[in-house]
């Protein structure tokens, strides 16, 4: 399995490595995999940017010295500090009209699994008024990770975000984005690695990340400022 590691040069970069996994694996059928921290952001999801208020929610979110990216799929905004973990998995596809939930068990079973690792007693599932709301959540003391999936005709993208550390900075700052986007939010429902008794480092998180999803399976190791992202399909 080939296996990226650490992050583009700059945001657009960055995005265009994950999008260039995706297509790579489209295009030969070998599965890839990712954990990184991206730069420092918000990222919106495409709702976000619908919104009445959404000017009011980027200006949230630059006065408190994140900068805002708009992401090609769904979900609502999530924070990236420089510590947050994000990971990818891109699968190939015979049909890419089954095994959705099948993805989605598996990579919410990972994760699960990669905390457990870490000393975190994490468990499905995310309490009530949670950013970026949706079934495939983990939690222990709060929110850690939120997972979500893309499908191609070839391949399929299954990712997500897991808080490292920051969970007080996280919390801050999206109380007034998801304030002005209308989304009900409660800060406190924001949970970290840190905070639930696992490691605030993201190196570790990251590797722990990538042994549940790559297993026993033999790695390619590839370092992301490596990766040819001319052409890359859309970014993910």
């Amino acid at each position: 399995m080939r296996v990226i590691r650490g992050r583009g040069k700059t945001p657009d970069t960055d995005r265009a490595v994950t999008a260039a996994m995706l297509d790579q694996t489209g295009a030969t059928g070998e599965p890839a995999f990712r954990a990184w921290t991206p730069h420092r952001q918000i990222a919106f999801g495409r709702r976000d940017a619908r919104a009445d208020r959404y000017d009011d929610a980027v200006a949230a979110a630059e006065s408190h010295g994140f900068p805002a990216i708009e992401r090609s799929v769904g979900g609502r905004a999530v924070a990236y500090t420089g510590t947050t973990v994000a990971f990818a998995y891109a699968v190939p596809l015979d049909d890419a009209r089954t095994g959705l939930d099948d993805r989605y068990e598996a990579a919410t079973t990972a994760v699960v699994r990669a905390l457990r690792s870490l000393g975190v007693h994490a468990r499905r599932g995310e309490p009530p008024e949670s950013y970026c709301p949706g079934e495939h959540s983990v939690q222990a003391g709060g929110k850690l990770s939120g997972i979500a999936q893309r499908v191609r005709k070839s391949a399929a993208l299954v990712s997500g975000v897991v808080v490292v550390t920051d969970r007080d900075e996280i919390a801050a700052v999206l109380d007034p984005i998801y304030d002005a986007l209308d989304i009900p939010f409660d800060p406190e429902s924001v949970g970290s690695v840190d905070d639930a008794g696992g490691p605030a480092d993201p190196d570790a998180v990251c590797r722990a990340l990538e042994d549940a999803f790559v297993g026993d399976a033999e790695r390619e190791i590839e370092a992301a400022e490596d990766l040819d992202v001319e052409g890359a399909g859309d970014r993910a």
